[in-house]
Parts: structure tokens; sequence; C-alpha cells
């Protein structure tokens, strides 16, 4: 994670992130099981689809268009 120091935001790069997701997609492998490991896999996605969208990095009227 980087800190700027003039907003005062932490910004988290892809490794960061990358390994944040697969500690949690681990935790949920070994103490919920296979479906857990889904689920939690499911939402992730959605919720990285969402934050690409609020960030502005994906435009979802563009891709409807076609």
């Amino acid at each position: 994670m980087t800190y700027e120091r003039g907003t005062g935001e932490c910004m988290m790069n892809a490794a960061t992130t990358g390994l944040a997701t697969g500690v949690a997609l681990g935790f949920a492998g070994y103490f919920g099981g296979f479906w857990a490991f889904l689920l939690v896999l499911v939402l992730g996605a959605a919720g990285l689809v969402v934050g690409l969208v609020v960030q502005g990095d994906l435009d979802i009227r563009a891709r409807r268009q076609r």
C-alpha cells in the first residue's frame, strides 16, 4: 500500500489486492469448504465490478450499446 501525502488516502496496488483476495479465499476454503470458497469468489468478483464502475474504470453504458 502506498500513502498519498497530500490527499491522506492510502492506495492499494494490484499485488496487495491480490494477496488479500488470496488470503480471504484461502480462509473461506479452509474453514467453510468448497461452497463457501465459491461464494466468496463470486461476491469478490461482483465487488470488483462495482468498484471498477464507481471508480470510473469500467463504463457499463458503452458495453450495453454493442
